[in-house]
């Protein structure tokens, strides 16, 4: 079942030439005694044409074939007559006259045409069957360019100085923000870990450990209402360096994001990007994300200086906004004393991409001093604090150095890139909006014996239409 060459390999240059291919039937045209197949794999298309007189058991065989069987032909490469050529495709100009075919695998009826042109399939109908609807052009080249970016980020921040650092998935539970996923221990009746909603913690961990410079294409995890542009769980690229300002940020992600428009869509972006200040956004466009030029395709600017408080009024108590680990600008610590803990700005930046958050990060805090007085000013106690955050803050007594980065989200930088508004049209498989897979039908009930193992019971059961 050796192929010699792809679908989208063979050109005029090839004519004359015995070859094998393997991949799935893509139309079938039957012209009298001369049936015409498209067979297709992930790089391309090639025409194949049967005649008896160049086998007349594989003309037999082809009369079976319907789309999507699964076959290996073999044959010569022959000119394409004139006036049936077609340039748009890379093997247009050539055919293969069969002498030999094999189905390999058949295949049932499809729920659905595989093929970019047709009428949009709703998700319903997709999601369940993802692994034809990976088999579209779109969503394979989605992939691919998906791929290219993953490593146009490794290649550029390795070329930097930065190590990417695998850190834990089972981790513990600090909920900030959104929920956590939890999973329960079975070696530790009644505990449990969380999945990481980042990977905050442990990477500024990595700088008191003196890398340095981290980076990380990560999972992470959140339990939270979810919207086209989310997921239950996510990639971002996170990373941190130590002995930095936000100028260096600003720097390194420029010539990050530059690299990846011209790598992955042969877009030339300049930089340095804008910025403006939260509170001119705010004012001018009424937003924290604004769209600074409608005109240029892509339009990125850093948003700065943000609070680095906000007021619940519910609740009646001040909150960061962004996370307790992010430092106040140097020239407003004396505020932290004071009533004015409205007028404390963060070092902390959001970069927006045509109205769209894509990145966010912040200095950190690396002094002990400061960071307690951060947890007191949004009530958190000295025993919750050491409960949430003790291993870090142990951490940070050993010497933490000056530290700062920036993660952003990799799924929603693809859907714009690609020019989608869904990120699941960029993520092999993905979740619905009620964060179920319909392919695997997860999450789904467990055995009892199971639950039993783990110490758990459950005292109501609720079934709902997922």
């Amino acid at each position: 079942m050796k192929r010699t060459h792809t679908c989208g390999q063979l050109t005029e240059q090839d004519i004359d030439k015995e070859v094998q291919l393997c991949g799935w039937v893509f139309r079938r045209r039957d012209h009298g005694k001369l049936i015409f197949i498209d067979i297709r794999d992930r790089y391309g298309l090639t025409q194949i044409v049967f005649h008896p007189k160049d086998n007349a058991e594989a003309h037999k065989v082809a009369q079976e074939l319907r789309s999507e069987f699964v076959i290996m032909v073999r044959g010569k490469v022959g000119k394409r007559p004139k006036g049936t050529e077609n340039p748009k495709l890379a093997t247009g100009m050539v055919e293969i006259a069969a002498n030999y075919l094999e189905i390999l695998n058949p295949s049932e009826a499809l729920p659905f045409e595989i093929d970019d042109t047709t009428t949009e399939v709703s998700e319903e109908t997709r999601l369940p069957y993802r692994y034809l609807d990976l088999r579209r052009p779109q969503l394979q080249n989605n992939l691919i360019l998906r791929h290219k970016l993953c490593k146009v980020i490794r290649d550029f921040l390795d070329a930097e100085g930065f190590v990417e650092v695998e850190t834990p998935i089972l981790t513990k539970s600090t909920p900030e923000g959104a929920r956590d996923y939890l999973v329960p221990s079975r070696l530790n009746p009644g505990f449990f870990y969380a999945l990481p909603q980042s990977p905050q913690l442990f990477k500024q961990i990595l700088m008191v450990s003196g890398m340095d410079k981290y980076f990380q294409i990560a999972k992470c995890f959140r339990d939270e209402d979810l919207r086209a542009d989310r997921q239950p769980e996510f990639t971002q690229l996170d990373l941190e360096m130590s002995f930095v300002d936000d100028e260096d940020i600003f720097l390194i992600m420029e010539k990050l994001f530059q690299k990846i428009f011209k790598q992955t869509i042969n877009v030339d972006i300049k930089i340095p990007f804008p910025r403006i200040s939260h509170k001119e956004a705010k004012e001018k466009y009424n937003t924290d994300k604004p769209h600074l030029n409608k005109d240029e395709k892509y339009s990125l600017c850093w948003v700065v200086d943000f609070p680095l408080f906000n007021f619940n009024q519910e609740e009646k108590r001040w909150e960061s906004e962004h996370h307790p680990f992010t430092s106040p600008k140097e020239e407003d610590l004396h505020l932290l004393n004071t009533k004015d803990l409205d007028k404390i700005r963060a070092r902390s930046y959001d970069l927006v991409l045509n109205g769209t958050e894509i990145a966010s990060g912040s200095i950190r805090i690396h002094k002990n001093d400061v960071q307690q007085k951060i947890f007191d000013i949004i009530g958190l106690s000295k025993e919750e604090a050491e409960e949430r955050f003790g291993f870090l803050l142990r951490a940070f007594k050993f010497g933490a150095p000056p530290h700062g980065g920036i993660a952003f989200g990799l799924d929603r930088l693809m859907s714009i890139l690609v020019g989608s508004e869904s990120i699941r049209e960029v993520i092999a498989f993905p979740k619905t909006q009620k964060a179920f897979c319909p392919l695997t039908e997860a999450p789904s009930p467990v055995k009892k014996e199971q639950l039993k193992e783990l110490g758990i019971s459950i005292t109501k059961k609720e079934v709902k239409n997922v």
